[in-house]
């Protein structure tokens, strides 16, 4: 924030504007009767921007806006010899542009790190057998291009072998998936076997990841219902002022019989009570407040819009893995003597593979001076690995092999299981699961308890979907979802008029959380569901939604008072002021007086406690 604050344009007018308003109110607290001259130029500053969009829109829109409201309330202050009314009420507006400015910038970075998952370029086969560096985007359909271990896959086709792909990009799950010869795979997706020849199938702007990255910019840049009826109201409200003034000068003027510089006099009183400071204060500060309490406990909320909203949800859709698990595999269950262990574990060590990784962190303090280190590692596409008379695998792979103890038998769809296997027999197995978060049941049923329905949405199989699910009391989930199915249901539930909030971590679940009311993201996540997101959960602490859930409750209530008691004030300060019943100084006082107490109001959100 304080980055694009010192290197965007708007900013360094804020903040230089802002050093000259407390300077200003020093000279003025000192009698230094150069304190309005400071004024001045603090107003031209904090005002810049916001006379550049009030010419600007008045003259595309034909119609003027609050922008132009606010530079005359301040040219009104100053008038009446009221300067500093004038800068105040412009920062405050200025610190209000800016902070929009800054949320909108945040956003934008959502598509450029999407972008960023697919290659630039590709190896095209040429027809006398040679391999060329291209550009992606010159690629045709039936092109036949060579993705090397390792490697991002550039564009969508079909393969021409067994290939291993690491989908998680796409759906979230941690598992790759093992592709046959002529299945599809994905831009964006990583081949973490053997080098694989494929035939591309879309060009770059069809391919999936594409259709993701305009979904994304589709909701981004979709207004909401408030937006909209706030741009209604201000246009009505800003010409009802700027009607009303002249006409209230004109009256006090030819109907009262007040003098011309009277009745001018009370028309900028008028103007500067019926300037909205206090309004514009209503929801900045205790925003800020809230949006600094939830970052203190690990919650980082886009912008006042998303704070807002979060307590009218009243449906939730989960994502599993990395949200309501921890998206990482652990050994629950396994039998295998210690000898052959110690092979196991040394296999391991030498991949990447998420099965792999657990089974070391698992075992990473077991003794492997016994094995033979020499021996090579043999990669079995699609299956696993092997060391001699030693084989790692999945469970068919073993079909034909002596089974003595059913091993075999502990392979179930509710957990991965991989199997070993020892001169054609099998001698040990090791299964697997993606642990659920330990807070995860706990914040389900928070949540639950307020009127919001709790429903997964996951990538992963019927049997997975439902062991989670009942762990964590969910009644609603669906399994194998692809991202337009996600799309689909919360769009659906948001058809239905329901409030909806979509909470994920994976590039697959960036289109749900941009068409969500409330996207919602976990910080381990990858960087565009952040990005897509209105809400980060930066320790991934699901309760600590659940605070920031109580304290958007709160920050509703707190506005809306502060809301109220800004317009009773303002009707109460015109109507003085019609009857000749307010000075200046007094009305200065009031309208001063009640944007602090509003600001002050707001800041007591800082010290929020769920209990």
């Amino acid at each position: 924030m304080v980055s694009y604050i010192l290197k965007s344009r708007p900013g360094q007018f804020l903040l230089v504007g802002t050093l000259l308003l407390l300077f200003g109110m020093f000279l003025q607290y000192n009698d230094i009767e150069s304190y309005r001259y400071v004024f001045y130029l603090s107003i031209i500053f904090l005002g810049f921007f916001a006379f550049i969009d009030a010419v600007v829109e008045t003259v595309k829109s034909k119609a003027p806006n609050v922008d132009l409201l606010m530079i005359l309330a301040a040219i009104g202050a100053c008038i009446i010899d009221y300067a500093s009314e004038g800068a105040l009420l412009l920062f405050i507006f200025a610190l209000s542009s800016v902070l929009e400015s800054y949320a909108m910038n945040k956003s934008t970075k959502a598509i450029s790190s999407l972008m960023a998952q697919v290659p630039e370029e590709a190896s095209l086969l040429l027809p006398n057998g040679d391999v060329q560096r291209v550009d992606v985007t010159t690629l045709r359909k039936d092109d036949q291009i060579i993705v090397q271990k390792g490697a991002l896959i550039p564009i969508d086709g079909v393969i021409d072998r067994r290939a291993s792909i690491d989908e998680s990009s796409l759906t979230g799950e941690s598992l790759p998936v093992e592709k046959q010869q002529g299945d599809d795979v994905f831009a964006g997706t990583l081949n973490v076997g053997e080098v694989v020849q494929m035939t591309v199938s879309k060009t770059s702007d069809e391919t999936v990841f594409s259709n993701i990255i305009r979904m994304v910019e589709t909701a981004q840049n979709r207004p909401s219902k408030l937006s909209s009826f706030i741009d209604r109201i201000e246009k009505k409200y800003v010409i009802s002022v700027l009607i009303a003034v002249p006409l209230f000068i004109a009256v006090m003027y030819y109907f009262i019989g007040f003098s011309f510089e009277e009745a001018f006099y009370r028309g900028m009183v008028f103007l500067t009570v019926a300037s909205p400071c206090a309004l514009v204060a209503s929801a900045t500060p205790a925003t800020l407040s809230a949006i600094s309490r939830g970052a203190r406990d690990g919650i980082l909320v886009k912008g006042g819009k998303a704070m807002e909203s979060l307590t009218s949800m009243n449906v939730l859709f989960s994502d599993k893995t990395g949200t309501l698990t921890y998206g990482q595999f652990d050994v629950v269950d396994y039998q295998i003597d210690d000898s052959i262990l110690a092979e196991v574990i040394y296999m391991e060590q030498q991949s990447t593979h998420p099965i792999a990784k657990a089974l070391v962190r698992h075992f990473g303090t077991e003794d492997l001076s016994s094995v033979d280190q020499t021996e090579d590692i043999e990669e079995i596409v699609g299956s696993g690995v092997r060391k001699g008379h030693i084989t790692v695998a999945k469970p068919s792979f073993f079909e034909g092999f002596n089974d003595p103890n059913g091993y075999l038998n502990e392979a179930t769809k509710e957990y991965t299981t991989i199997i070993v296997g020892a001169h054609q027999e099998v001698v040990g197995y090791f299964n697997l699961a993606d642990t659920v978060r330990k807070e995860a049941k706990e914040a389900v049923a928070l949540f639950q308890s307020e009127g919001v329905d709790v429903r997964l949405l996951t990538g992963d199989h019927e049997v997975v979907a439902k062991a989670v699910a009942s762990t964590v009391n969910i009644d609603r989930y669906v399994a194998s979802c692809l991202p337009e199915d996600k799309i689909k249901y919360v769009n659906d539930s948001i058809q239905q008029g329901d409030i909806v909030g979509m909470i994920g971590d994976g590039i697959n679940d960036a289109p749900a959380l941009a068409n969500a009311n409330i996207g919602i993201a976990m910080g381990e996540g990858s960087t565009v569901a952040m990005e897509s997101s209105d809400v980060v959960i930066v320790k991934n602490d699901l309760l600590k939604l659940f605070n920031s859930f109580i304290l958007s409750r709160k920050l509703n209530r707190t506005i809306k008072f502060n809301v109220m008691f800004s317009i009773i004030v303002i009707i109460i300060l015109i109507m003085l002021n019609i009857f000749g019943l307010l000075s200046l100084p007094t009305a200065v006082l009031f309208h001063e007086g009640s944007t602090i107490l509003v600001i002050l109001n707001g800041l007591r959100l800082l010290l929020h406690d769920r209990n």
